[in-house]
């Protein structure tokens, strides 16, 4: 699978766990940086992650900063994209199989990163189940297309 991931400087460590993590899986990543402590802006990062997402170049997007909050505001702005912050592996398999989640968010400051891995290995492993789910996802759709007229 094609996974785009990214963190600013507060989740550069929790990045590089889960990276290790989808590597080791067979996952085709494509890491957008942060690459080093240097103090960055998590929308820069959030926005490069959501839009490969919402354009197709990746199946799925994993952002990580400190608390993750940032990241999935910013990523949910976008067209196309339900991000879900997640601090659970339940979370992280809900948040697909019932959202049809595409981009994972998680904060390095509130999980740590032998669940920080799990959790993304969670997400990136369960499938959207449809059924029932399917027209609450379309509502998401129908709702974020009224408000991208108004």
């Amino acid at each position: 699978m094609r996974i785009a991931i990214a963190s600013d400087h507060a989740g550069l460590a929790l990045k590089k766990e889960i990276s290790e993590g989808l590597v080791a899986l067979q996952h085709d990543l494509q890491d957008l940086g942060t690459y080093d402590n240097s103090s960055v802006d998590y929308p820069d990062f959030a926005s490069q992650v959501a839009r490969a997402v919402r354009d197709g170049q990746v199946e799925l997007g994993v952002l990580v900063c400190g608390t993750g909050i940032g990241m999935s505001i910013v990523a949910n702005k976008y067209r196309g994209v339900r991000a879900a912050l997640c601090t659970t592996e339940f979370e992280a398999r809900m948040s697909r199989a019932h959202n049809d989640a595409n981009v994972l968010c998680m904060g390095e400051r509130v999980i740590g990163p032998g669940l920080g891995r799990a959790i993304a290995e969670a997400f990136v492993s369960t499938a959207f189940e449809g059924g029932r789910h399917q027209k609450r996802v379309q509502k998401i759709a129908d709702a974020e297309a009224e408000n991208s007229r108004s």
